[in-house]
């Protein structure tokens, strides 16, 4: 059972030392691109004690390879070098697809979207966007401290007492609940917001302030699989100008909401950090979605006047050691729910409901229905 691992564009792996060891003790014979590790600080020498050996490139890791792993979907050119009936475990960005489906599909491998694992209790080790997520929200509270001109916790000295930094998370998913206990942590007063009603409890366990306009939509604001549903505009507007209000007197704001297969919500305008202090900050996680704070760009700092400034570049890829390791443990946890320990090979339950959550093509077609496929003959 050949096990290959692919280069990707950021600084994480899909592989470490520690799964390729797991990797064997299960049959897999385990080929690296070279250098697939490098930005994460595994070299490829540290894969070959592992027992794994290092191929020169992506066409000769995946030459005759059951099982491709990778961290985010591979290049056209990549998937036409698989063969038919291999195994492509990746985060595939389906809804931001632009034909690589199809080309999938066409090259007959089967391809599992990792990031649609469902968040049920038995998948919880193999929750991508989870573990990734929280490494996310702390880094965010991380790199806005570094660029906020005073200090996060309250001091007493000698000359006076320093007040708390007041800093106001937006979304209390993975990503902001890591972000509120990082930032409590750290001493500032904290305060979070979000749609979902069953976030309110969390917040406040963490303790931090919950801010929310509580009416009856809120009340019913949870989608299927714990996901935030888009809120009408009237509920939009009312809670706009409590945020506002409340955005006036935060330090420092961190947005995180993301909506799955849609553009992210904007939730600060530029009226609103107008309104803010001088020296304030803003981090965007959803920027690469498009941005929940308007003004954001991606992989950058952007200076708003009066010293404001709108970090875009708040990312896993900083912190890539960490990020690969967690990520390399969730594609271990439910690759190797897919491989026959007794003849090492890939015994795929085609009906279980992880395998059905996350595979998007088989059998050269498009077989996930949220993307216009149907269930194979």
């Amino acid at each position: 059972m050949h096990i290959a691992v692919l280069t990707d564009g950021d600084t994480r792996v899909a592989i470490t030392p520690e799964t390729v060891r797991k990797y064997e003790a299960l049959g897999g014979r385990v080929v690296v691109q070279g250098g697939a590790g490098t930005r994460a600080g595994i070299s490829d020498s540290d894969f070959e004690t592992a027992g794994a050996r290092v191929a020169p490139d992506a066409a000769a890791a995946v030459r005759d390879a059951d099982i491709i792993l990778a961290v985010s979907r591979p290049e056209e050119a990549i998937i036409r070098a698989c063969k038919p009936g291999a195994a492509l475990f990746a985060t595939m960005d389906p809804h931001q697809a632009n034909g690589a489906l199809e080309v999938m599909a066409g090259a007959g491998i089967s391809a599992f979207a990792m990031e649609l694992m469902p968040r049920i209790t038995r998948a919880q080790s193999m929750d991508v966007l989870s573990s990734q997520a929280s490494l996310a929200g702390y880094r965010a509270v991380i790199d806005a401290a570094s660029e906020f001109p005073r200090l996060l916790p309250m001091m007493m000295t000698a000359a006076g007492t320093i007040p708390a930094a007041q800093i106001f998370v937006m979304g209390a998913g993975v990503a902001g609940l890591q972000a509120i206990a990082t930032a409590r942590r750290l001493g500032a007063s904290v305060s979070a917001t979000d749609v979902r009603p069953a976030t309110k409890e969390q917040v406040a366990s963490l303790g931090a302030k919950f801010v929310a306009v509580e009416d009856d939509e809120f009340k019913a604001a949870e989608a299927a699989g714990g996901y935030a549903k888009q809120m009408s505009e009237d509920y939009l507007a009312k809670q706009a100008e409590l945020v506002t209000a409340h955005i006036a007197k935060q330090d420092i704001v961190i947005t995180t909401a993301l909506i799955p297969g849609r553009a992210a919500p904007r939730l600060v305008t530029r009226a609103m950090i107008d309104g803010m202090r001088a020296g304030s900050v803003l981090v965007d996680l959803a920027v690469e979605r498009g941005g929940n704070i308007e003004g954001s760009k991606p992989g950058e700092v952007v200076d708003a006047g009066r010293r404001i400034k709108i970090i875009g570049n708040s990312s896993i890829d900083r912190i890539g050691t960490t990020a690969s390791s967690l990520y390399a443990r969730n594609l271990y946890s439910f690759v190797s729910t897919l491989i026959d320990r007794d003849k090492p090979g890939l015994a795929i339950d085609w009906d279980d409901e992880l395998v059905k959550s996350t595979n998007l093509t088989r059998d050269g077609a498009i077989v996930h229905p949220a993307f216009g496929g149907a269930k194979p003959n």
